[in-house]
């Protein structure tokens, strides 16, 4: 159970404190020090660190050979490094991990949110929020690599997920406008009507 001063403090503020949980509850580690390694989709045993310097070790040793998870939010240790050298210890800070992850974690979601037409029903969240633990456990959704693509416009984020009764009027809107015109124009997400602008979609 992570504290909740911890995800108040560090957790990426797109993201509700309990979808935080849930996301580390399932995707992640108890122990900020958690180093796990696979290679070929398969575990590698390596010793479990007591310090800091050790996790870190244990990271520079196999990162760029294999795929490297770290911290209490299984953190991708490789991504962005090109170097093992630039890897930063405060991956295995709990609240950098944290930050770190939760970000990370939220573009997924809307990478997946994004596929399934940026949906503004509740209903259909615990569903993109099972793809998006299973992306971020493989790295891939749908043939993306979800840690190197693009960030999607704040769409459907988690903290704008409306009460199912409120998301009808956008059931049958394309999926590319459904959502990002109202963002775009400062609206608020939760209000009661829905006034999208069609207009602007085609590149003007």
């Amino acid at each position: 159970m992570l504290d909740a001063a911890l995800i108040q403090q560090c957790a990426d503020p797109s993201l509700k404190p309990a979808i935080v949980e849930q996301f580390v509850s399932a995707a992640g580690a108890n122990d900020p020090l958690a180093v796990t390694v696979k290679s070929g989709g398969r575990l590698i045993l390596v010793p479990k660190a007591a310090l800091p310097d050790e996790a870190m070790a244990i990271v520079r040793q196999y990162v760029g050979q294999a795929v490297v998870r770290v911290g209490l939010t299984q953190f991708p240790a490789g991504v962005g490094v090109k170097d093992a050298a630039d890897l930063k210890s405060d991956l295995v800070d709990p609240c950098e991990n944290l930050r770190k992850g939760t970000a990370m974690f939220a573009k997924v979601l809307r990478i997946v949110a994004k596929w399934y037409g940026n949906p503004k029903s509740d209903d259909v969240f615990p569903q993109i929020f099972d793809d998006a633990v299973y992306a971020w456990k493989s790295g891939e959704f749908e043939g993306v690599s979800v840690f190197q693509a693009d960030n999607p416009e704040k769409g459907v984020t988690i903290d704008n997920m409306l009460p199912a009764d409120q998301g009808k009027a956008s059931v049958d809107i394309p999926p590319a406008a459904a959502n990002t015109e109202s963002v775009e124009k400062g609206e608020s997400v939760g209000s009661a009507e829905m006034r999208i602008d069609l207009s602007r979609i085609g590149g003007q």
